[in-house]
């Protein structure tokens, strides 16, 4: 069976990578198993990493973002591999991060790659309006429900109110910040046709320049 041989750096030694099995060779006399992790790309790590050059930083690893949230992925690769985390970084470990994610935070075309959602950026992400499911849901901790009832639902240090197309994401999202939230209810139907703007996150994600309070409930 042939495998991928790695350079692990930071413990001096080989791995060959197999189909579910790592072997070791050119080793010391040291518990090779206990640095197999250093070899192993953190694709989980890597996405927090690049949500975070991507979304809030872009200055920060020398990136040069379109009004539309692009960066190429060569300055991508570039910014990141100046940390040693990240030296032996490529494309394909990129591609592999998207896969592995659940949540759908990148897009990645044309050689160049974007965040979906979640920008802080100080120039806002252009983004293009599409017609809402007819309900959306929002969680949030109680102690912010004075406030929405008063002012509605507004980005705060986001450039979007991020909305979800289910209770669980909802949920989800809402235990983030309380152990009990509340799960608000959009009427998304009405407010577009009022004229209130909704643009696609991802399949599951909606984002909003700000929900005004007499469209939400409470469920």
């Amino acid at each position: 069976m042939g495998g991928k041989l790695v350079h692990c750096a930071s413990a001096s030694f080989f791995v060959i990578l197999e189909v579910g099995i790592a072997r070791f060779c050119n080793a010391t006399s040291l518990d090779l198993k206990r640095f197999a992790g250093r070899c192993m790309m953190d694709y989980k790590k890597l996405s927090k990493t690049a949500a975070y050059a991507l979304r809030h930083a872009p200055w920060k690893y020398g990136l040069e973002m379109d009004e539309d949230g692009w960066v190429t992925v060569s300055q991508l690769l570039n910014g990141l591999r100046s940390s040693p985390v990240w030296a032996g970084l490529n494309e394909d470990d990129l591609r592999k991060m998207i896969e592995a994610s659940d949540k759908k935070r990148f897009e990645m075309k044309d050689e160049k790659i974007r965040a979906l959602y979640g920008h802080s950026v100080p120039v806002k992400i252009r983004k293009e309006a599409k017609i809402p499911p007819n309900v959306l849901f929002h969680g949030t901790a109680r102690r912010y429900l004075p406030s929405i009832r008063e002012k509605g639902l507004i980005p705060k240090s986001r450039q979007y109110v991020h909305l979800s197309t289910d209770i669980e994401t909802a949920q989800s999202v809402g235990l983030r910040h309380d152990r009990k939230p509340v799960i608000l209810v959009i009427d998304a139907k009405r407010a577009a046709k009022d004229g209130v703007k909704f643009y696609l996150g991802n399949e599951k994600v909606w984002l909003a320049d700000h929900i005004p309070s007499r469209y939400i409930s409470e469920l």
